[in-house]
């Protein structure tokens, strides 16, 4: 992620979430559907927002998106999400996307991406994020 270890994250800390592509989140190509990757992407991002703001948060922007490598049906998707800065109602998530084939236990990085949510309250306007010593 960005904060210049080169140790990929997914040696760093466990992933946000673990899933399996299916035939069903595929393309015409047959390949999985950029679409269905970004949404895991913002699942991972919204589970680390709501842990960090202690509560209901909404996605606002999705910037610095890249896909780098194809997922393909079967492989094992694990999604890692880093809250790297925090302001006073809002949050920037870094979130890389790695595969695993189901015949090995090589891994490499798919996708990367930034996320900005803001922390909500019941009536869906912005609150304030309670300070803490690490983002």
């Amino acid at each position: 992620m960005s904060n210049g270890d080169e140790t990929p994250q997914a040696e760093r800390n466990p992933p946000t979430i673990r899933t399996i592509a299916m035939p069903a989140d595929t393309n015409p190509a047959g390949d999985i559907f950029g679409g269905w990757l970004l949404a895991q992407m913002d699942l991972a991002a919204g589970a680390a927002a709501a842990r960090r703001a202690r509560g209901r948060c909404a996605t606002i922007a999705i910037d610095a998106m890249q896909f780098l490598k194809p997922v393909y049906v079967g492989d094992e998707v694990s999604l890692y999400a880093e809250v790297v800065a925090v302001g006073r109602t809002s949050m920037r998530i870094a979130v890389e996307a790695w595969r695993r084939s189901r015949e090995s236990e090589d891994t490499e990085q798919v996708t990367r991406g930034q996320f900005t949510f803001v922390a909500i309250d019941a009536d869906r306007k912005p609150r304030s994020i309670e300070p803490r010593g690490l983002p």
